[in-house]
């Protein structure tokens, strides 16, 4: 992550105490008795699947119809706890309480995947004049980018499997090099991360591509430009590796973010309808272990990989806190990174930033009509939502016994 403000690294003392996740004081610490009695009430809710799914398309229909009291409801509930704000100007509330407890904010434009190239102009403005904030604000180092966002699906599915440009698409792909180019310029320039999303198998060949000639141009000196590993798929691993070769051969450092992944059902349900195998790891285990395996390789290579760790799982994190600790790295140093989403997973958060690592919150902002169904679709995306809410309310209802509120 880049760190736009100099420190003074000191190595790890080796009898340094590592990190206690159940720490429930820490995790909730900027938290009022009602802030925290509001959000128990919430994720009572959310830990019912049933509801959850039963509610999701209603929040949606409420918010493409405009029902009355629809925008405040959700304003109050879900949208204060996941949500930055409806602007970059109403989420620096929420940047400096973050800031305030040594919590870093990476922003991303909750918008959906759009169509138009008026869309993905609208887009790409939107993501530069949110590192032009990040450039004034310290505590904002990286903006988060999806590429669905400023280029077609559907061009993309076509350049993944090999199709021959026509004089338009061919006009297409030059108008999304351009507008990519055009974020990634002004974030080199203005000292700035860009985090590029991973999508969908079908399309991330066309994704990884760009964002290669993205790296291969900015990251030469620092780095400006990471890629998305989905470390659910069996293949990343190998591609993880030779992503670091490559950059290691053509000189440039390389921007890793790790992630377990977002799109397992689709991509299941998708390989046995066309009848391919599986691009996804059989099992948990089977991604979790080689999802630790990446960030183990990852912190083996660190001076010449950025990592992100974006993930709610404990023992990744606490994993990657292990190996900092014996390793004897920096805590700050800002290729060590740790990401969890904002309005999740605080107990990690907080209890990884009160002890001097580089920590950040995920960071949603838009207008409620758009984040709402960004919302809707990462929840059902995310299998292991049900499990996150679970673990949740039961670190809140922890808290609250603490305050004997």
């Amino acid at each position: 992550m880049t760190i736009k403000h100099s420190e003074t690294f000191k190595p790890v003392k080796p009898t340094e105490q590592l990190i206690d996740f159940s720490n429930t004081e820490i995790a909730f610490s900027d938290k009022s008795d009602e802030e925290l009695k509001k959000m128990a009430w919430l994720f009572g809710l959310m830990n019912k699947a049933w509801l959850v799914k039963l509610l999701n398309p209603l929040g949606l229909m409420a918010v493409r119809w405009h029902l009355p009291f629809s925008t405040r409801v959700i304003k109050a509930t879900i949208f204060r706890q996941f949500v930055g704000g409806t602007t970059l100007l109403e989420s620096q509330k929420v940047i400096k309480r973050l800031y305030d407890h040594n919590i870093l904010s990476i922003l991303d434009y909750g918008a959906e995947a759009k169509e138009s190239e008026k869309d993905f102009n609208i887009t790409m403005n939107e993501n530069i004049r949110a590192i032009e904030f990040a450039y004034t604000h310290e505590s904002v180092p990286v903006v988060s980018c999806k590429i669905t966002g400023l280029a077609r699906f559907g061009l993309l599915e076509s350049i993944q499997k090999g199709e021959p440009f026509s004089r338009e698409t061919r006009i297409e792909y030059r108008n999304i090099l351009k507008r990519i180019d055009s974020i990634c310029h002004v974030a080199h320039e203005k000292g700035v991360g860009v985090f590029i999303d991973a999508e969908e198998s079908w399309i991330q060949d066309a994704i990884d591509h760009l964002v290669y000639l993205m790296m291969k141009r900015y990251n030469r000196k620092r780095v400006i430009v990471y890629n998305t590993f989905q470390m659910y798929r069996h293949d990343r691993l190998q591609y993880l590796m030779d992503a670091h070769s490559k950059a290691q051969e053509e000189g440039y450092l390389l921007g890793a973010k790790l992630v377990r992944g977002a799109y397992m059902d689709k991509e299941r349900a998708r390989a046995e309808d066309l009848g391919y195998p599986s691009p996804i790891h059989p099992n948990k285990k089977a991604t979790d272990d080689a999802y630790n395996l990446a960030l183990n390789y990852c912190i083996q290579h660190y001076e010449e990989i950025a990592i992100c760790n974006a993930s709610h799982n404990e023992e990744s994190n606490m994993l990657f806190a292990k190996w900092i600790h014996e390793k004897r790295l920096p805590k700050g140093h800002p290729h060590l990174n740790f990401c969890q989403l904002y309005g999740m997973s605080d107990h990690i958060s907080y209890n990884l930033a009160n002890a001097g690592y580089n920590v950040a919150k995920y960071l949603i902002y838009g207008q409620i009509e758009e984040v709402v169904p960004y919302l809707t679709r990462r929840a059902k995306e995310n299998a292991a939502v049900t499990g996150d809410m679970s673990r949740e309310y039961e670190l809140i209802l922890r808290e609250i016994k603490r305050r004997k509120l």
